[in-house]
């Protein structure tokens, strides 16, 4: 499902893709050593050992295809590069929910997004709310469990 649309990811996500594939391909010759182990124990038909082999070498080289995709369009940011007084790719957010509780995050790549620590995706649907807004903007945000409001405190490249 290859596209030419960029895909915006941190530094530190591009060098976790990269250091992926390359762990996924020193798997490549352990998997050809299990299926021809596996093709000598004869008939192939009835041999769990060789099914499972080609099977997970076909999900490797999926992943590997997968991304590799994703690196050929990377459209690496660093957010020390940016600045300005909008929320951005790369931005670190800090806002205040409706019960005056502070919360911080970084809008990252769909690669890296990992909300519990504090890095939400572009794409989701408060990364796309807070795209383009500035501080003290409300944001009105809805999600499974309801309409969500927050008050943009600050924005900060680091």
């Amino acid at each position: 499902m290859a596209s030419d649309e960029k895909m915006p990811m941190l530094v530190e996500g591009h060098d976790m893709l990269t250091a992926e594939v390359a762990r996924l391909k020193t798997e490549r010759p352990q998997i050809i050593d299990a299926i021809e182990e596996a093709r000598a124990h004869g008939d192939l038909s009835e041999n769990a050992e060789y099914h499972a082999a080609k099977e997970r070498q076909g999900q490797i080289e999926a992943m590997i295809a997968d991304i590799e995709d994703k690196l050929s369009r990377a459209l690496v940011v660093d957010p020390k590069t940016l600045s300005g007084d909008k929320v951005v790719f790369g931005a670190t957010v800090h806002l205040v929910d409706e019960d005056d509780k502070p919360i911080t995050y970084q809008i990252v790549g769909q690669t890296e997004a990992d909300a519990k620590a504090g890095r939400i995706s572009y794409s989701s649907p408060l990364g796309r709310a807070l795209i383009g807004r500035k501080v003290d903007e409300e944001v009105e945000v809805t999600v499974p469990s309801g309409d969500k409001y927050y008050v943009v405190t600050g924005i900060e490249f680091i």
